[in-house]
């Protein structure tokens, strides 16, 4: 382990951001709106793990209840991000379509339009009739299914690392390939952070969006979490005529789809597998697996080209609901990771989140279901007067 040394750049700060996905990079841009100073670390390149290589749907539909306020939250952000982040990131509401293949399918769409009416999502039930008239190229499988017009899709690869570039212009300091690896709190609400000996950060309040590597800094303060990493197999194809509006789902879980202006669908669904704590790829069976559905679910595929296939690392917790808190050892340490492959969409709205959180100490956002305190089996440790980790993968 590195320490400090003569030629140790040494900065304070506000706020330090550990993770340069969506989350982490938008909380520090909401942090700047609001007047604070940042420093972000980011072990690679801001926007290329999880929060880059992810399949790029803006849904709302299908969240669980409990994360819809947050979904509404960041439907508002989208429609204004040109003027937050200089870009559309190719966001485009084109609507999202979750297809019914049973009765029981359509049973379970029905019963969750029924009970997130009270957000407004606009949720439209579509007939096995009307989709054979307005998509024919969906394949006969699908029996009807539920629409969500204002949900869409954007390039991910665009809109996360133009978060942190937004960030960096309003005046936060970002430290790219700058991994952590040793994290002190001495008690006396103050961090100091170390990444080798090239750099440390002092900081009264520290941001935990380390993604699928979070885990290490919660467990070292006291707050264990059973996080695991998943790895999603996609792909995409070459261009092909522009016939597909929506982007799909599938109820019950599987392959989801869409296509870009351009003509290229992309694709996931299943698992891929990590090849180290730095890469993964997706698998061949995962691949074959895949291109059996998309061809069953859209006949227009049987001949078309994959052009290339990948995959990334992504933090799952058991219920599939994200960390978003307080840490209840540490004080001025702030959660939010577990996003479960799903944080794109919410992902401005969290990070709007943890800077309430880190400035004001309390947001209006309900957050209340993602405490890591679901994960306690005992009672909360007292904070110690030093803590420490070490966390060499952190994100």
């Amino acid at each position: 382990m590195s320490r400090s040394t003569s030629n140790t750049r040494r900065v304070k700060t506000d706020v330090a951001i550990v993770g340069g996905g969506i989350v982490g990079a938008s909380a520090a841009l909401a942090l700047r709106r609001k007047g604070v100073d940042v420093v972000l670390l980011e072990r690679d390149l801001c926007g290329s793990r999880s929060s880059g290589v992810n399949y790029g749907g803006v849904r709302r539909q299908g969240r669980p209840l409990s994360q819809l306020p947050l979904a509404q939250r960041a439907h508002d952000i989208w429609a204004r991000l040109p003027q937050l982040i200089g870009t559309d990131g190719e966001y485009a509401r084109t609507g999202h379509f979750k297809i019914a293949r049973s009765e029981a399918d359509l049973a379970s769409l029905e019963h969750y339009a029924a009970q997130s009416r009270d957000f407004d999502l606009g949720i439209e039930l579509v007939s096995a009739a009307r989709l054979r008239v307005q998509c024919p190229w969906l394949g006969g499988r699908a029996v009807g299914g539920s629409l969500c017009a204002q949900d869409g899709q954007a390039n991910p690869r665009l809109v996360s690392p133009a978060f942190a570039i937004a960030a960096q212009r309003a005046g936060a300091q970002i430290f790219e390939r700058s991994p952590l690896t040793h994290i002190e709190h001495n008690g006396q609400q103050l961090f100091t952070l170390h990444s080798g000996s090239a750099l440390e950060v002092q900081a009264p309040v520290v941001l935990n969006c380390a993604g699928a590597w979070a885990g290490a800094m919660a467990e070292q303060f006291g707050e264990p979490v059973p996080l695991r990493s998943g790895h999603p197999a996609m792909m995409v194809t070459e261009p092909l005529p522009y016939f597909m509006h929506w982007s799909l789902g599938v109820e019950g879980g599987g392959i989801y789809c869409r296509q870009v202006a351009r003509g290229n669908l992309v694709l996931g669904g299943g698992s891929g597998v990590g090849l180290d704590d730095d890469r993964a790829r997706s698998e061949r069976s995962a691949i074959a697996a895949l291109t059996v559905q998309a061809i069953e679910l859209l006949p227009a595929l049987k001949h078309a080209h994959f052009i290339r296939t990948w995959s990334g690392t992504e933090g799952y917790l058991p219920d599939r609901q994200p960390v978003l808190c307080k840490s209840r050892t540490t004080p001025g340490l702030i959660h939010g990771f577990g996003f479960a492959g799903a944080g794109f969409q919410i992902g401005p709205a969290v990070g709007e989140v943890l800077a309430e959180l880190a400035r004001d100490g309390q947001t209006s956002t309900p957050i209340d279901a993602f405490s890591i305190a679901r994960f306690d089996e005992s009672p909360a440790p007292i904070a110690s007067a030093t803590a420490t980790t070490t966390t060499a993968q952190a994100h």
